[in-house]
């Protein structure tokens, strides 16, 4: 096998689910430098179908077997938030390179132990916050950069998580504020990260959450469970570069705006949009307006969208931010640079949200 052919095993794998077979696997088998080796499910039977699904012979129920490969350099953990620290210590220890699903723990302390464990065995780590690999986010980079709307006075941001009352079966553990799986670390936390990433850390925050919707049906078998998560999460602060920065993110919301992020400038105004507050799956729509003129849809730059050409089948599907996430890791490793979030930028972005969390519980505004 070519040595620039990076070999994966996947830890959370089901062959009817999930966002290993919804994003993972698409995005890996249409990048040419990488090749699924191995996967593991919660069971024996569960594993042996995901192989037969996906045409993988090796195929495990015990995540130490697969980390414990010889042949696999990287490891994918795609299982629920509880269990990331556990797998991505066993695949750490293992000496494998990690690629880990958003969030990366359950709280700031598992983050920081991941990162520090990942640091001591010298491995490279990606983090799941693919939002900054989207072609959008890059373009609005560019423009800023460019001086579209000159200096950047300020920025709000508007999204709409979850609809409704109603979840699925897989999703209800998201309900229990404990499993660090919610509005606020998902919703909240990709959009924070794109916020971030393009405008700049808050340096301080002030910080409401709520539970407005404490019963939730889940839907194949209209249960009522009680949910601990705040659905209504708001943010405002400034940045470090003295910008005025506002995030509001509800769930359960009939007919509400989808996402919708602003940039206001001296000169003009960058309008985001997608149809949710999940910018790392939904595509991203960019429009400009200079002056007083009324904002009109910029179109992305093709050398931009094109620049992994074999992407291009899954533009508009979750596994193309993915699938540019792997493409430009595998790039950081051949090039010695450093362009998609490792453990490190998860812990400063746990950071900003144990901040939220601070704030909102003492009410007063704290330095982030």
């Amino acid at each position: 096998m070519p040595e620039s052919v990076r070999a994966v095993g996947i830890i959370g794998v089901s062959p009817v689910r999930g966002w290993a077979a919804t994003a993972h696997i698409p995005a890996l088998r249409a990048l040419p430098n990488y090749e699924i080796r191995a996967l593991s499910a919660h069971s024996a039977g569960s594993a042996r179908a995901a192989g037969e699904v996906f045409g993988v012979s090796a195929v495990f129920s015990d995540h130490e077997q697969l980390v414990t490969e010889a042949d696999i350099d990287v490891v994918a953990v795609t299982v629920r938030v509880p269990h990331h620290r556990e797998l991505v210590s066993a695949a750490l220890a293992a000496g494998k390179d990690v690629y880990c699903e958003w969030p990366l723990g359950r709280d700031l302390d598992d983050a920081r132990a991941m990162a520090a464990f990942a640091d001591e065995r010298g491995v490279r780590t990606v983090v799941g916050l693919q939002a900054r690999q989207a072609p959008a986010i890059e373009f609005v980079q560019e423009l800023l950069r460019d001086g579209y709307i000159g200096e950047v006075l300020s920025t709000t941001m508007v999204g709409l998580s979850v609809l409704g009352d109603v979840l699925v079966q897989p999703n209800a553990y998201m309900l229990d504020e404990t499993n660090g799986a919610n509005v606020l670390t998902v919703a909240v936390g990709h959009s924070l990260d794109i916020l971030s990433y393009v405008l700049g850390e808050f340096d301080d925050l002030s910080a409401v959450s709520d539970l407005r919707r404490p019963l939730i049906t889940i839907e194949e078998t209209g249960e009522q469970i009680v949910k601990t998560a705040p659905d209504q999460i708001a943010v405002i602060g400034t940045l470090t570069s003295g910008a005025t920065a506002s995030i509001h993110v509800r769930e359960g919301v009939a007919g509400g705006t989808g996402f919708l992020w602003e940039i206001n400038g001296t000169d003009g105004t960058l309008r985001i949009t997608a149809d949710a507050a999940q910018p790392q799956i939904f595509p991203l729509t960019v429009a400009g307006a200079k002056g007083r003129d009324e904002p009109a849809e910029l179109a992305v730059p093709a050398e931009l969208t094109h620049r992994w050409p074999s992407l291009t089948s899954l533009e508009g599907a979750p596994a193309y931010n993915v699938g540019r996430a792997y493409a430009a890791f595998a790039a950081d490793i051949d090039n010695g640079t450093h362009t998609v979030p490792d453990f490190a930028d998860a812990v400063r972005r746990h950071e900003v949200i144990a901040a939220i969390e601070m704030s909102a519980a003492s009410g007063e505004r704290v330095k982030v």
